[in-house]
């Protein structure tokens, strides 16, 4: 059985890497933005293309972001199980 501080850090994890994953969510758009921006003004220019860098390595983020929460909401899933009996005591039916 983990310890209880292990699931509140895993937690803990989870807010963190949400709150990431929306400024690499924010940080793509932004540079998905001004890469068709500059692109459009001036097609094949050197800030066009450090735009697309800068996409790439966002979207790269983001991806990776992404994997690390789902495999951490995975994990956290799985709770062992309460074999304990009931505390109240259980009356027949009739």
């Amino acid at each position: 059985m983990a310890p209880k501080s292990e699931y509140l850090m895993s937690l803990r994890a989870v807010r963190q890497l949400r709150r990431t994953r929306v400024f690499y969510t924010g940080g793509a758009l932004l540079w998905a933005a001004t890469a068709l921006w500059s692109g459009w003004t001036q097609p094949g220019s050197r800030q066009m293309w450090v735009s697309l860098l800068f996409l790439v390595v966002f979207t790269a983020l983001f991806a990776v972001t992404s994997v690390w929460l789902h495999r951490l909401q995975a994990a956290s899933g799985r709770k062992p199980t309460h074999h304990a009996a009931p505390r109240r005591a259980m009356t027949p039916a009739t």
